[in-house]
């Protein structure tokens, strides 16, 4: 785990609200020169506590309407069922996250469709396409009332 101090945790937070802030634009929010400021980002970037820079994109201005949270069960726990699972899942650009999880289900997905015939499509082509999948449960977003990838900064 890195070490962050209140300057670290302040820089991530600005980073986290825009990570298009200027070396020199963080450095004068916090009164620092830029130098200092530009040796912390470096550290804070070569301890991979900034693991890189994204836009956030906005699913429904591009079409993506449906939100699906789908449990996985899984009867085969092969080998080589698994890295074919992890092959398929890691190459789909419909699922944002996979959690191997505790419970009922042994995967929790994230994903999104244009709308409720392309979720379905997306489901007959590839999740019961899936090694070892015996059960698929979907849930879809009615609402979303809260969307975040800002990470809470602990000092």
């Amino acid at each position: 785990m890195a070490k962050i101090d209140r300057v670290d945790a302040e820089i991530l937070d600005m980073l986290q609200e825009n990570g298009r802030l200027s070396n020199a634009k963080v450095a004068e929010r916090l009164s620092m020169s830029e130098t200092p400021c530009w040796r912390r980002l470096k550290r804070l970037e070569q301890d991979g506590v900034i693991a890189g820079y994204q836009a956030v994109l906005d699913r429904r201005t591009l079409g993506l309407g449906v939100m699906a949270f789908v449990q996985l069960g899984c009867a085969e726990h092969t080998e080589a069922a698994t890295e074919e699972f992890q092959k398929i899942i890691q190459s789909s650009p419909n699922v944002l996250s996979c959690h191997n999880t505790t419970g009922e289900a042994d995967f929790l997905l994230q994903v999104v469709a244009k709308d409720l015939d392309d979720y379905s499509r997306f489901v007959e082509s590839v999740l019961r396409r899936l090694p070892g999948v015996s059960s698929i449960r979907s849930n879809i977003s009615l609402r979303e009332l809260k969307s975040s990838n800002r990470l809470p900064i602990p000092v």
